[in-house]
């Protein structure tokens, strides 16, 4: 038998062994699309610890576990984007939707009610999303509140990144979109005076900004970008005007009617984030609602991210086919792959995300086959270098409820 002194020693070098020395893995022979330059490698392999890419066609191959991808694609893992998950968990049901308040603000977090562990995040993971832009959904005179990066892996030891500020610009049954614009307008206004004030008298005591000054001026600085989620030509246009007066990092959200000013959004040099299967307009905003509007886009020049429309937080798994279709009306399929991993990334600073590229985060997604066709299915999935699941309750419920077995007790005490 083991002595106190060594079993102890024993246990020590036990638990500090998984901090001190992350397993490393490598996945070989497999397609890589990387959401960069070159976008495919074909026959690649690629390696991964401590959290990060660490080689892709390394001269040698030195890891602890290695994965025979022959036959496999390997992507980065998706970004989704505009949605509530894990903020709501069922839509009807009041008391689980935390994205919105009865009055927003520039200031309003709705990530501090992040559930991680969200029945949605699993099916999310399923199809393939490792990261997440969440965002406020408070309606609000000016803007709405803030736009989150969060993670899909389920932990409760997470944290969250605000990214952007968002606001709606639609028609409203009460008041006009004309009050939203000048009421944006002032805020920016106002804060820029202040800023004027205060290196005009530099030498002065300053009194310390508020939290909403703070992220106004991180705005007209452009480092926190503004996403204006609205639908017609007009309005669009309007918003980039702001845009010009400001120099405001500029992304325009739903963006149906962005195929009527693609020559003034690459002027202004500004992205747009659309569903690609969004074409019966809801509203008068939304004529120009198409299914080949992604297509139009991209090839006249607009940068591109693809989301899901409509209830994309239960949705979100059916990201990749959102692509899919993109690349069914016209869009190349690369530009498809960046639509939903690296062009998110660039859009938000998301440095270490995005891409197949060494030092990026390893959140990695290994595909049976084409990651934009319906046939094909998520064999593995990494987030910063953690394996994941990809069990749903709808899984179990289906096992559960598919379990033949005679038992006395009723469907759900079974296990």
């Amino acid at each position: 038998m083991l002595s106190k002194k060594k079993l102890a020693a024993a246990l020590f070098i036990s638990s500090m062994s998984g901090l001190t020395f992350a397993e490393s893995v490598a996945i070989t022979n497999a397609n890589l699309y990387t959401g960069a330059t070159p976008a495919v490698l074909e026959g690649a392999t690629i390696v991964f610890e401590d959290g990060k890419i660490s080689a892709i066609n390394p001269d040698t191959l030195n890891a602890d576990t290695v994965i025979d991808g022959t036959g496999k694609i390997v992507t980065p893992g998706l970004i989704g984007s505009i949605n509530a998950l894990g903020l709501v968990e069922v839509g009807a049901v009041a008391d689980t939707r935390d994205s919105g308040t009865e009055k927003g603000s520039i200031t309003f977090n709705p990530s501090l009610a992040f559930n991680p562990e969200s029945t949605l995040l699993p099916l999310a993971r399923k199809g393939g999303v490792t990261s997440d832009i969440i965002v406020s959904s408070a309606e609000s005179n000016d803007f709405a509140g803030a736009a989150t990066l969060v993670s899909t892996s389920s932990s409760l030891d997470f944290t969250t990144t605000e990214v952007a500020v968002i606001t709606y610009l639609h028609g409203e049954e009460k008041g006009s979109r004309a009050s939203k614009i000048q009421e944006l307008d002032d805020a920016l206004s106002k804060q820029q005076e202040k800023l004027t004030k205060k290196d005009d008298k530099e030498g002065d005591k300053a009194k310390s900004p508020s939290e909403s000054e703070k992220k106004l001026t991180a705005m007209l600085e452009g480092k926190l970008p503004l996403i204006v989620a609205t639908e017609r030509p007009a309005d669009i246009l309007q918003m980039l005007a702001l845009k010009a007066k400001y120099n405001l990092k500029l992304i325009i959200a739903g963006a149906s009617g962005a195929v009527a000013v693609t020559d003034k959004l690459v002027e202004a040099d500004v992205p747009v984030i659309i569903s690609a299967t969004h074409d019966l307009p809801e509203s008068f905003d939304e004529l120009y609602a198409a299914l080949d509007n992604a297509s139009v886009l991209a090839s006249k020049g607009v940068k591109i991210a693809i989301t899901v429309a409509g209830d994309s937080s239960h949705n979100l798994h059916q990201l990749r086919f959102e692509a899919g279709n993109a690349v069914a009306h016209g869009l190349d399929y690369q530009t498809a792959i960046r639509a939903i991993t690296s062009n998110l990334a660039d859009f938000f600073a998301l440095e270490s995300k995005g891409s197949l590229e060494v030092g990026k985060d390893a959140d990695l997604v290994v595909w049976s086959g084409d990651p934009l066709e319906f046939s094909s299915r998520v064999e593995s999935i990494w987030i910063a270098g953690e394996q994941q699941s990809t069990i749903t309750r709808q899984d179990k419920l289906r096992d559960r409820y598919l379990n033949t077995q005679q038992s006395d007790l009723p469907p759900g005490y079974r296990k």
